[in-house]
């Protein structure tokens, strides 16, 4: 049965507390999820892992151990989006999760808000997750963490709002065709006026966001499926595939079918663990379950 099936989204939780609080923070999502304990002791990478749409960390006060056991989590089980929520916050840390592509982070108590849109985020992945099974690297859904209140009323603060009610639309159909003149209308702006904020906000202007938004779905299939690479340019939004290709090495340095070659020698040469790799991930699993 897969996870992404019709029903709740399931949420598979470890607790890495040091006073086993898990249970708590388990019932402020059991309404809207199918919640589960899993098992530290159990070895990374366990079968049970692969039915689930989010394994959940809960850490009290992060330590070497607990963050190491999540890397190799990470590692042994990439289709899987980890979830990090903790009391000990801090910036470091928070740029710790974001580097180990952790796909949230969450820092207890949770606020009304962060509830409401971690579970409309994860209702988004759980979507595309069932839409694109075969994906194994990492989920293809963006989410936008809420800004803090300290900066919530300043000018680039107002000038990401005027754009936030089509960016969303943007990041989910950005395989399709958009017409930027609907966009700046749907705003209330002239193309040029929303041209310029866009590329303000984002950086880049909006055809090459579009464009990076196919690159990295691209890269996405490429890494996690065994789709041909004409059939990966159209599912990409690329109607012609020599413009894919060009494109894509533009992007990426280097063309389609050489950086599948390139993942799968990666992965391979990384499936390999020494003894003494294998001894250290065993003294972290047994120090936490001691």
């Amino acid at each position: 049965m897969q996870s992404y099936s019709a029903g709740r989204p399931i949420l598979l939780w470890l607790d890495l507390t040091r006073d086993k609080s898990t249970h708590k923070l388990m019932q402020q999502f059991e309404d809207y999820c199918e919640c589960r304990r899993g098992d530290v002791s159990l070895p990374v990478g366990w079968e049970g892992s692969r039915q689930v749409d989010m394994l959940c960390i809960h850490f009290d006060k992060p330590d070497a151990n607990g963050l190491n056991l999540l890397l190799e989590i990470k590692r042994t089980n990439p289709s899987i989006p980890i979830t990090m929520f903790t009391v000990q916050h801090s910036e470091e840390l928070a740029v710790w999760a974001m580097r180990a592509r952790v796909w949230e982070y969450m820092v207890l108590p949770l606020a009304g808000e962060d509830k409401s849109r971690y579970l409309h985020s994860l209702r988004q992945l759980r979507e595309v997750r069932r839409d694109v099974p075969s994906l194994g690297r990492k989920p293809l859904v963006d989410h936008n963490p809420s800004l803090p209140g300290s900066i919530r009323l300043t000018s680039n603060h107002q000038k990401h709002k005027a754009l936030g009610r089509i960016m969303p639309y943007i990041d989910q159909n950005f395989r399709e065709s958009i017409d930027q003149k609907e966009l700046a209308r749907r705003c209330g702006m002239t193309p040029f006026r929303f041209s310029r904020l866009f590329k303000e906000v984002n950086g880049v202007g909006f055809m090459e966001y579009v464009l990076g938004k196919r690159m990295e779905f691209a890269k996405d299939l490429l890494a996690n499926s065994q789709m041909p690479v004409t059939s990966i340019g159209y599912e990409a939004g690329f109607k012609d595939p020599s413009y894919f290709a060009r494109a894509f090495k533009q992007f990426a340095g280097c063309t389609p079918s050489e950086f599948r070659q390139r993942l799968r020698q990666e992965e391979s040469e990384s499936e390999v663990l020494d003894d003494a790799t294998a001894a250290k991930l065993e003294q972290v699993i047994k120090s936490i379950t001691a």
